[in-house]
């Protein structure tokens, strides 16, 4: 069996290796290529050099700010983000896994926020913070900071549950017999999350970390559909910088891909980084 698998596993992997490599590896590296290209269409093209990389900084000797500030901005929105939920996510997990009465009713209504698309879902609490702040005559984008808020809210009540589940899934997984030496031992309850629960979750960690990491630095239909980057693009997270810079400049598309590429560099050092640390920290069997 072994034998026939390591000698047709090729036919078996192909397709699957044909539709990464159309469907991700080719327009990839060609991205990257028009990165150097001035740029209507993917076939209509000049080459540019490094024209596009100067500028996303500098545009006619003077210096432009926005994609910085859509760094600091995201990476902001990101820290805050990936902590709330996190934190709350997995607090709710170990309320849930107690056996307390109506623990399947619980997740499911914690979990139906995810469910929602992010535009959607984005509309309807636009609705309820304007309704909200019109009695003090402001709305959701009368300033940047009230519409950093207001994002942080609505991706942390829409990732919330998801994460719960994954945590969910790490507490059960932790061997019974670990729960009750412990106890055993005279361990108290906070003892028990700090050197029994928290230890055996790292792995669980290191995958929601990840994904709400990632999640953060990538986000763009909330962003688009509650705050269009206003007021002024102060609000703009870099997904929606780029896509601006794209589409709503003419003659800029090339910037745009170039913005793309240092995107991706970027957010692809953060995960390494990122799960390197966590991963360290996993309690090895």
């Amino acid at each position: 069996m072994e034998k026939s698998i390591r000698k047709y596993f090729w036919i078996f992997a192909l397709p699957t290796m044909a539709a990464f490599t159309i469907g991700f590896i080719v327009p990839f590296l060609y991205g990257i290529f028009l990165s150097f290209c001035k740029f209507t269409t993917v076939t209509d093209w000049s080459w540019v050099g490094f024209q596009n990389y100067t500028r996303i900084f500098v545009v006619n000797g003077i210096v432009d700010k926005s994609f910085l500030h859509s760094i600091w901005y995201t990476a902001l929105f990101t820290v805050v983000s990936v902590l709330i939920i996190n934190l709350v996510s997995c607090g709710i997990a170990m309320a849930l896994t107690k056996g307390i009465k109506g623990t399947n009713l619980f997740r499911t209504v914690f979990f139906l926020p995810n469910l929602i698309g992010g535009i959607v879902l984005s509309y309807v609490w636009l609705m309820i913070f304007n309704s909200i702040l019109q009695n003090y005559s402001k709305t959701i984008v009368s300033s940047q900071w009230s519409a950093f808020w207001g994002l942080v809210i609505v991706v942390c009540w829409q990732q919330i549950g998801y994460m719960m589940i994954i945590y969910i899934a790490g507490i059960q997984n932790i061997p019974p017999e670990l729960i009750e030496a412990a106890k055993i031992d005279g361990a108290s309850s906070w003892q028990l999350i700090r050197y029994v629960t928290l230890p055996m979750l790292m792995p669980t960690i290191t995958i929601c970390t990840f994904l709400t990491l990632t999640n953060g630095f990538k986000l763009f239909d909330q962003n688009l559909a509650l705050t269009g980057g206003n007021p002024g693009k102060m609000s703009q997270l870099l997904a929606l910088n780029i896509y601006d810079t794209m589409y709503g400049t003419n003659g800029w598309q090339g910037v745009g891909q170039a913005k793309a590429v240092i995107f991706f560099i970027l957010v692809a050092l953060i995960a390494l980084i990122q799960n390197k640390i966590t991963t360290s920290k996993e309690v090895q069997d």
